[in-house]
Formats: structure tokens, sequence, C-alpha cells
């Protein structure tokens, strides 16, 4: 955009406590584990809107109170004497602020666009190719007042909860106002504690519950032609699912027994999951915050980590809603490990049962706000079969581009979209041609609608022939 655009970086100096060395905590052991098997930065990257009168000095003081208050801003990560992955906690440096000057014949509406683009573009970009820090900003500046910030961190740091808690030390974000902490523990003392024979208690308690899971396990989920040698996410492609039918309907359901939408969520995707692939049991990951744990509410750092259940799939979509009230709660209680432990258990599973097996089918409810005000409106005035069904023709799919490498056959996210179920699936093409992915999304649409008004309704799972071994 040649002169339109002026790039400038602002170099900010920051000092703070918390320095040293420490193992990676469980959290981040799992991130780094599947970035590894993937070509997926996860970063956690947005754009937002900064109040009126601020100026480019203003965001390089709240970047710099950033960087110095919140020690995981000032981690690098290595190995040790050992060998072994570790994070190193700096005291004090430098980070560069990137200023887009925009030219003032332009509209504040390009700023703002720009700023748009470039938080999807700097998503996807390795973070260590443009700063030694696991976080990255950048302010659209026009006629000389900050108007648009772009964001974005390293999950090796925070997780989704941890990005909302430092937008409120930026004035910014949907938790603004909100207190946080100021004693939440910080990410290093927190590798340490896991190291505690306290914690590893409660490792060694997930393990006995993973082993019940995983025990029995085909070699994949779904099968294909790649087992049991399957290279995570060899053919992957990127599908979008919005239904305000859905989401009006699972309202209902929540409404009706009396259940919070997460899990009517996860119940009539796996129904629709079975019907449509004919896997019965279904044995998947879900992504499990782990914050109601003593002392994780407010840590700023990623303690995100896959939890297991197993749901049988035959009878009615009710008594599927029914198992994951209660397996769901049964695999978050189960769900903070160290990966480490897991990898060991999962590699002796794999030698008494001849064959190497492995989940991959996961479901992430990705909801922050739009979770709450959805079991908020189950509280409302109830509408009719009719109101819901004629919101079908509303419904999308949009199909993406492909994207190599990923860590699961079949990856739904359910994402933080308002009056409707806004789906995200990432599939293995070879496991899942383009027209069953479709069945698969309208199935969820169809087995919500059907269950909105009715306890009886049959899952229409058929279970295929156990798989034994490769």
């Amino acid at each position: 955009m040649g002169k339109r655009i002026v790039h400038d970086l602002v170099p900010v100096p920051f000092s703070g406590p918390g320095t040293g060395t420490a193992p990676l905590t469980w959290g981040q052991k799992t991130i780094l584990h599947d970035m590894r098997n993937s070509d997926w930065t996860y970063n956690i990257s947005g754009a937002h809107h900064l109040p009126e009168g601020l100026t480019v000095a203003d965001v390089a003081d709240r970047l710099s109170r950033l960087m110095s208050k919140h020690p995981a801003l000032r981690t690098r990560f290595g190995t040790d004497d050992e060998g072994k992955p570790c994070q190193v906690v700096h005291g004090s440096g430098e980070i560069d602020l990137e200023v887009m000057t925009f030219a003032d014949h332009l509209d504040r509406t390009d700023a703002v666009d720009h700023g748009n683009r470039l938080w999807l573009k700097w998503m996807a970009a390795p973070l260590e190719e443009h700063t030694p820090w696991p976080l990255r900003m950048g302010v659209m500046q026009y006629r000389g007042e900050a108007v648009y910030l772009v964001l974005t961190l390293g999950h090796m740091v925070v997780d989704g909860v941890g990005g909302l808690l430092l937008m409120t030390d930026l004035d910014l974000g949907e938790l603004v106002g909100r207190p946080v902490d100021p004693d939440a523990v910080r990410l290093a003392d927190l590798a340490r504690r896991e190291a505690t024979p306290e914690l590893r208690r409660v490792s060694d308690r997930a393990m006995r519950y993973w082993e019940g899971h995983l025990r029995s396990l085909p070699p994949l989920t779904f099968g294909g032609s790649g087992a049991p040698d399957y290279e995570a996410g060899r053919r992957c492609r990127n599908v979008r699912f919005q239904s305000r039918a859905a989401y009006l309907a699972v309202v209902e359901i929540a409404r009706r027994t009396r259940t919070d939408t997460g899990r009517v969520l996860l119940a009539v995707i796996a129904t629709a999951i079975a019907r449509t692939t004919g896997v019965n049991p279904l044995t998947l990951h879900v992504a499990a915050g782990n914050r109601y744990r003593p002392g994780l509410a407010d840590v700023i750092g990623s303690v995100v980590q896959n939890a297991v259940l197993t749901l049988d799939l035959d009878g009615t979509v009710d008594d599927v809603i029914a198992q994951a009230r209660q397996a769901s709660t049964a695999a978050l209680m189960n769900s903070y490990y160290d990966p480490d432990q897991l990898a060991e258990l999962a590699a002796r599973l794999d030698a008494e049962r001849g064959y190497p097996a492995r989940i991959t089918c996961r479901i992430n409810d990705r909801r922050f706000s739009t979770r709450a005000q959805a079991d908020a409106v189950a509280d409302a005035a109830p509408l009719t079969e009719d109101e819901i069904r004629a919101k079908l023709p509303e419904t999308q799919v949009m199909w993406h581009k492909f994207v190599y490498r990923w860590t699961d056959q079949l990856f739904v996210n359910i994402e933080d979209h308002p009056d409707a179920v806004y789906l995200q699936v990432v599939n293995d093409t070879e496991v899942f041609p383009p027209e069953q992915v479709e069945a698969m999304l309208y199935a969820v649409e169809e087995v919500a609608v059907e269950a909105a008004f009715r306890s009886d309704v049959p899952t229409g799972a058929q279970p295929r022939p156990a798989v034994t071994g490769a």
C-alpha cells in the first residue's frame, strides 16, 4: 500500500520479578506436544478498538506495565542440562511495539480493516520469527491517535482465559472490571509445584481413570487406510457450520432436561458422529480448562489439557445427554495430569494390547461469553417447534483451504458465536469425504431439532464391527 501506511518499531523497556528457570508445566507439555505434531502455531490472536484519546505512547506504557507485571510474558524456552525442555523467566528486557501509521487522507475504518487482517495473519505466523518474547503487539495510528490494537500471544504461556485476563490489564476485552487475583500462582512456580508428592498423587489418580478408557481402543477412532502408521493430519481440511435452528433447539433441550448447553452440545455432536460413522461407543477427547482447581483460576498460563470420556450411543438422545452430564464431570475431574506419565501409560497398554492405539476425535467447547448467554436463554420463555424449523433455511456450510498436519482425524471446535451453533471442523480427507462431513454437520442440526421437544428420539447409531488389532 506504499506510503499510505508507515510501519515503525517502538522499543519498549520492561523489568519485573519472578526470574529463574523451571521445568515445563503439565499444560505447557500438552501444548508443546500438539505443536510438534502439527504445522499450526496455536497462537492466540485478536484485535480490539481502543478508547478515544489514546496515543502510541500511552499504548507503549501499557505494554511496558504488562510485561513487567507478568513473568509469563518474560519467558523464553530452551533445554536444561539434561536436555529436557525448560522455561527461563527474564527480569528485564525490551520488546518492540509495532506501529502502523495511516495517511490522513484515509478513513479511520481503513485502520480497523487493516488490523482485522493483521491479527489473522499474526495468528498463523510463528512468534519467534518476529520477537524473542511470547507476545506481539501492534497499534493502528490514525491522525495522531491510537485507534486499534492487535495482540498475539503464545499458547505456551497463556490459554484463552489467560489471554482475557491479560486484556484486563490493558483495560480492554470482555473481563474489564473483573478483579484478578494479584497472588495467583506464577507459571514457573506452578511447574515446581507439579513436582510435589501432593500433585503427583493427583496425576496418579488421573492415570487410573484414563487406563479404563484407553485399554480397549481400536488403532484409530475412525479407522482408515493409514492405520496403524497414521501420521497426524496428513490430509486435513477445514469447514465451518453455522445454524440458528440448532442453537434454538439446543437451548430448548437444555431447558427441557435441565442441563447446561455445553453437555447438550457434547451429546448432540457425539450422536451426529455416531449416526454418520457407525462408531459406537465413542471415546473422545474434550478440552478441560482446569481453572476450577485451587489456585488456578487467575493464573496467567496455559492450564488446558485433554480430558477423555466414552459415550455409549445406543438408546435415545436423552440417554446420551444423561451420560454426557455424568461422564464429562468424571472426565474433567481427571484432566489434570503429567502428559509424560500418560505417554508411558499409553506405551504400556500398546504393548499389552499388541498394537498401538490413539484417540483421534476431539470436541472443544471454546465458548466464553456466549456459553453463559445460551444457558441464560434457557430460562426464558420457550419457543415452538415451528419457530425453530423456520430458521433451517439460514443454515450455512463454508469450506476452507486445506490444513496440512493436524493431531486428529476429526476435531470439532464449538466457537464463541452469539445466537447460533457455530462449529469449526478439521477432518482427515482420506477418512471423511466432503459429503460425509456435511452429512455429519447437518445431523447435528437434525438431532437437536428432533430432540428439542421429545424425550424418546432414538440416536440412530448403528455400531460397526469392533476392531481388534492392526
